[in-house]
């Protein structure tokens, strides 16, 4: 699979393009003023614990209370040793944990799920100052949704402080490989902490590997320090910038380049990949050319099509992406496509090219939370079944973890996918000032019935007079034209004379309805 790593750095924004065999599959997009926070870890202070809920509110010095659900709260270990004492398997220290014992934290940290329930109002109390990472950026109205299971990712690790556990990226296949790295890591790795080995780690030596859990553990240990000392709320750590990031997560051995088109960023991934990506160095090029690099490498037109409601396939058909607060609607349909041999054959073909633009999309778009996609119906339950299937395939690719439903009686499947980042369109876009956000406006005809009723209700004040009646020029046409009728009867009714006219500066559904002086 051919892919590219395309960055467009500019003072104000930098934009990230993962290009796979030509298109555009994954778009990223930072922007200086709004820089992201998710990664940060921050010293706060708990504000409000609502056991209703179980949760909390942690004031982290954002605009708005950062969200702490109970899962993703530590026990306070130093008040529960006797839940820890029961919980916890017995193990022989390592010596060679003893140098880590600070970066690791002294004592033991377990997965919640392995402990007996304990309520949040147990584990947190209002004006206590803790540590925590947040793990989901402010989406629309909601706040930052934090952890206390703090997790700092490396190019071949991520290391979990708090957590003494050891996983392999599902990614990696080859079982031998995963036992491999599994087996090193556990040799090497300090007692009481964790490590998850991640993609990019498939083939590495050992040397390498237990040099990154180095530097992995001394920048936990200098975020301890520096959090003994900071002011609550205050920032202790910030994660890499929106380039750095890509290069760290996204520039692997499948990336063929990486097209940066800024010199000191290109400097800047330079360094890094000489520190931490050596065999990755002559991947790395400047952009040069005159023509703008979204522009040159055909991205522009991409990102303009993540931001429209209709998706028009090869084969004539379309897809209709609409997003609401609560969910986000999928409409397939076949549009000009009429088929060959049997409407069961035009069905089937257009569901199962949409099932891949579908998957291009909701990674493209970033579309998280709950999906529902309505194919178009299918008679064979063996077709549903190649839809489903197809649609299950077609995500794999797909970082971000998606849960799929079978497809329903009326061709409706369900799923899920991870919210970690707010999508394309609530990053590029804005509610229309006209409608609101309600993605309509009034007709014209139901415009011209409201100015109406509005002269019955005033009809005492317009009585005998003349009246102004001023409006967006589309409505002063329909209200001379096919309204004409039933204006001339209210001005008989009223012995009033109206004078209609059309304001060009007027929004589509402004009118303002004024008594004329003699």
């Amino acid at each position: 699979m051919a892919a590219e790593l395309i960055i467009n750095a500019d003072f104000y924004e930098t934009r990230v393009a993962l290009v796979e065999n030509g298109q555009v599959a994954e778009l990223y997009i930072e922007r200086a003023s709004d820089e992201g926070i998710a990664g940060n870890i921050y010293k706060g202070r708990v504000v409000r614990v609502l056991p209703g809920m179980q949760a909390a509110f942690v004031d982290i010095g954002l605009e708005k209370a950062a969200f702490l659900y109970v899962s993703d709260v530590h026990h306070p270990l130093m008040e529960m040793d006797q839940i820890f004492q029961e919980a916890l398997p017995e193990r022989e220290e390592s010596p060679e944990a003893e140098p880590y014992e600070e970066a690791c934290g002294s004592q033991p940290s377990l997965d919640d799920r392995e402990l007996p329930d304990v309520p949040i109002e147990d584990r947190l109390r209002e004006g206590q100052e803790i540590l925590v990472q947040v793990a989901k950026e402010p989406l629309g109205s909601k706040g930052a949704r934090i952890t206390t299971h703090v997790t700092l990712p490396g190019r071949n690790l991520v290391l979990m402080p708090l957590m003494d556990h050891v996983g392999v990226s599902r990614r990696i296949e080859d079982e031998k490989e995963r036992k491999r790295l599994r087996d090193l890591v556990l040799d090497i790795k300090p007692a009481h902490c964790g490590f998850i080995v991640r993609t990019a780690a498939e083939g590495e030596d050992a040397e390498k590997i237990q040099a990154e859990m180095e530097f992995l553990l001394k920048l936990w240990q200098n975020i301890q320090r520096r959090s003994e000392n900071a002011p609550v709320p205050s920032l202790v750590y910030r994660d890499l910038d929106i380039t750095l990031r890509a290069v760290r997560d996204l520039f692997t051995k499948e990336v063929d380049r990486l097209v940066i088109d800024n010199l000191q960023e290109y400097k800047k991934v330079l360094q890094f990949t000489e520190t931490f990506l050596p065999s990755l160095k002559n991947g790395v090029e400047l952009y040069e050319g005159t023509e703008p690099i979204f522009d040159a490498y055909g991205i522009e037109m991409e990102v303009q099509r993540a931001l429209s409601k209709k998706v028009w396939l090869k084969s004539g058909g379309y897809i209709v992406i609409e997003t609401t607060e609560a969910l986000t609607a999928i409409d397939v349909n076949t549009g000009r496509y009429v088929g060959k041999r049997n409407l069961e054959e035009t069905i089937l073909k257009t569901n199962l090219e949409a099932v891949k633009e579908i998957a291009c999309q909701l990674r493209l778009r970033n579309i998280g939370g709950i999906i529902i996609i309505d194919f178009i119906d299918m008679e064979k339950e063996a077709n549903r079944e190649k839809v489903f299937n197809a649609l299950k395939e077609a995500v794999r690719k797909d970082k971000s973890k998606t849960n799929i439903l079978r497809m329903s009686e009326l061709g409706l499947i369900e799923m899920t996918r991870k919210r970690t980042r707010e999508s394309i369109g609530r990053t590029l876009c804005e509610p229309c000032f006209y409608c609101e956000g309600h993605g309509q406006l009034k007709s014209t005809q139901t415009l011209c019935y409201e100015i109406l009723r509005e002269i019955q209700r005033e009809q005492k004040d317009l009585f005998g007079r003349n009246v102004l009646i001023q409006v967006h020029p589309r409505v002063a046409a329909r209200l001379l034209d096919e309204e004409r009728a039933a204006l001339e009867s209210l001005e008989e009714a009223l012995h009033a004379c109206f004078h209609v006219q059309g304001e060009r500066t007027f929004h589509m559904e402004q009118y303002e309805i004024t008594v004329e002086e003699n």
